[in-house]
């Protein structure tokens, strides 16, 4: 692939690209914000463990299931009309938390039903929205778009744990979570008359492939068979969710108490936010000097620093050093998730684009769902710090693996197979 002069922040040299980074943070921290409040509630009312890992799997499991299927009605009708579909399920979701806390009606089959709500309402979003940025900025500037893409999202993380503790402490859970609403608004409002989508798209529409179900799934994964950076990029990130994903965060309370910090004070928080830091900065560092372009190659030596700050996060007993390894896990985590996403979506075929991205995602997102089995139950029985170092060890190796694979040259045409 040919380079392409890097300008330092270059998706932001667009005004729609502007208005989305700030109402996609909006929106991210409002998703978070319900957690916050939502989860709390659950936990006073029900003291049920059970409830507390459904709330995991309704959250991820959407992702594994549907994603393809978003994917496919991005390609079929507006991205941004999916978006704001997304966006009304999170609404209705914080209305309908909102009225039954207020009421004092709320039952755990309402839980789970708003759970599942919620789950769906994240998966309408992330496909479209990544279509979106395609639209927005063109391939040209795609990596810049998708880097600084995650940067909101990181941004929106940070800032909804302090949002929804503010809400909930000042408002209380009812109105907290009714005035949370309000904060999806703007990305909804943008999008109605942002001029991006099919409508907008200079090049010749692509003929709309009809929607086949769970067979538009099969029949994906067989048209991109043949190219190596796809395959290798989705599985990659299949690879990273399903062996470590985001499961150490749930684990971190045991993690700061073997670090003698398990009181919930500064270093305990310090600890569940230098992930997140160590992502933000990755995203404005990488922007402002134009470091790493999109490469396979690049995307799988991260991954592989990543595996080693993450299994010398799980063996180390130095406070300190624990601080400073989670955020270079947090550093390399961003760098290579927006590599990745990026060189999937400039590989992908344009008519067929939202599936493709859809089973990225179905990989990246939905096999989150299993992190808690080889970290967690796998850490009940052998201790957290050994089942996340081996399961980082174990990326480690399937990385290498197919970096491999990628790197492996097609023999020419005529040439005798050996």
């Amino acid at each position: 692939m040919t380079d392409i002069p890097y300008q330092s922040f270059a998706a932001l040299r667009h005004s729609g690209f502007r208005a989305y980074f700030v109402t996609y943070a909006l929106a991210m921290m409002a998703d978070n914000i319900e957690h916050v409040i939502s989860y709390w509630v659950v936990f006073q009312k029900f003291h049920s463990p059970a409830l507390g890992g459904f709330a995991v799997l309704a959250h991820w499991l959407p992702s594994l299931i549907f994603s393809v299927h978003s994917g496919a009605l991005a390609d079929r009708f507006d991205p941004r009309r999916i978006i704001q579909l997304g966006m009304l399920c999170f609404m209705a979701a914080s209305l309908c938390w909102g009225m039954l806390i207020l009421t004092d009606t709320l039952e755990m089959w309402h839980a789970v039903a708003l759970l599942i709500l919620h789950g769906i309402a994240s998966v309408l979003w992330q496909p479209s929205s990544q279509m979106l940025l395609h639209d927005m900025v063109g391939p040209a500037q795609l990596q810049s778009a998708v880097r600084l893409n995650a940067t909101s999202r990181q941004l929106g993380l940070l800032m909804g744990p302090a949002v929804g503790g503010v809400l909930l402490l000042l408002a209380g859970p009812a109105y907290g979570i009714l005035l949370n609403v309000l904060i999806y608004l703007p990305l909804v409002w943008w999008l109605w008359k942002a001029p991006y989508g099919p409508r907008f798209r200079k090049d010749t529409p692509a003929a709309k492939a009809p929607m086949r179900g769970f067979a538009d799934i099969v029949s994906t994964m067989r048209d991109i068979a043949g190219n190596r950076t796809i395959v290798s990029m989705t599985l990659l990130a299949g690879g990273a969710s399903l062996f470590v994903g985001n499961a150490y965060q749930a684990q971190m309370p045991e993690f700061a108490h073997d670090l003698g910090h398990g009181n919930a004070d500064i270093s305990y928080s310090l600890l569940l936010a230098a992930d997140a830091a160590g992502a933000l900065l990755a995203g404005l560092v990488l922007e402002s000097r134009g470091l790493l372009p999109a490469r396979p190659r690049t995307a799988f030596v991260l991954t592989m620093l990543w595996c080693c700050a993450i299994a010398g996060f799980a063996a180390t007993a130095a406070y300190p050093f624990a601080l400073v390894l989670l955020f270079a896990a947090g550093f390399l985590g961003l760098a290579f998730n927006a590599m990745a996403q990026t060189l999937v979506q400039l590989h992908a075929p344009v008519h067929m684009r939202g599936r493709v991205i859809g089973l990225y995602n179905m990989s990246n997102l939905g096999l989150r769902a299993f992190s808690g089995i080889t970290v967690g139950i796998v850490g009940g029985m052998i201790g957290i710090h050994w089942s996340l170092a081996l399961s980082a060890l174990a990326l480690l190796a399937i990385t290498s693996g197919l970096l491999a694979f990628t790197l492996r040259r097609k023999p020419a045409v005529g040439a005798p197979v050996k």
